[in-house]
């Protein structure tokens, strides 16, 4: 059975596949329920809302539902359905489940709560399955998709320019260094300097601070250009103005 995104089930035109069978993919959001019956909330990243998964326990296998936990990654064969309870026009009832992975309850991070954002950036491996990192993200894409609709549709080439550079643009000396060198034990001219002939780029070498050196030279080739990033600033500030990202 090939698989159906959420968002599509969620969506207005899924109402043709309502007691049709589906199978759905993604992780779970939380799980609850009684002795008779449990509720899953899955999400697979297409939309930021979740659909339900109804589980009839007396189908499956008790080691197998304990093992359902927040976190765990799963694949669920069933029926989409109109929901008769509040908070979905849709429901999937589950006639099989696979399992993927687990996420040890005692261990997994992401629970039914609200989360610091000091919390999060500890966890950037699993911040984008948060809802907050869900919507920045989806709302970063159609910032972008406007950005380059609006320069594309004015006779703009996107030019894409170094990412690491030995040039200093903006003359700060705040750069990121990229080097293969060991740095606890650099290759040394006579006068103690290091020998960056010997690095793999053959000089000193950063994350570039701006494009605009490496545009002014595209433009001699495509005529009008814009540069889209990204770019790295190191002086290590945490204003709203002036972000470290990592």
């Amino acid at each position: 059975m090939k698989r159906i995104e959420i968002q599509q089930l969620l969506s207005v035109s899924s109402q043709s596949l309502i007691n049709t069978p589906v199978n759905v993919k993604g992780w779970v959001r939380t799980k609850r329920g009684n002795k008779n019956v449990a509720f899953i909330a899955l999400n697979d990243g297409s939309t930021i809302n979740n659909i339900q998964i109804v589980v009839d326990l007396a189908r499956f296998d008790e080691d197998l539902m304990r093992r359902i936990t927040t976190g765990a990654c799963i694949s669920v064969d069933g029926t989409l359905v109109a929901s008769q309870g509040a908070g979905q026009s849709v429901e999937i009832q589950a006639t099989d489940i696979l399992l993927y992975g687990e996420a040890d309850p005692n261990t997994y991070p992401l629970q039914k709560k609200g989360h610091s954002m000091e919390f999060l950036r500890e966890i950037g491996h699993l911040r984008p399955r948060t809802n907050t990192f869900g919507a920045i993200c989806r709302l970063r894409h159609h910032m972008a998709y406007a950005i380059h609709t609006f320069f594309h549709e004015r006779g703009f080439f996107y030019f894409h320019t170094p990412l690491i550079t030995a040039s200093d643009c903006e003359g700060a000396g705040e750069m990121f260094q990229v080097t293969t060198l060991d740095m606890k034990n650099p290759p040394r001219l006579d006068d103690g300097s290091i020998d960056y002939s010997q690095d793999f780029f053959g000089k000193q070498t950063a994350l570039t601070v701006s494009g605009q050196l490496e545009g002014e030279l595209g433009a001699t080739a495509l005529g009008k250009i814009y540069t889209f990033g990204p770019t790295f600033r190191a002086e290590n500030s945490n204003t709203p103005r002036h972000l470290a990202e990592f």
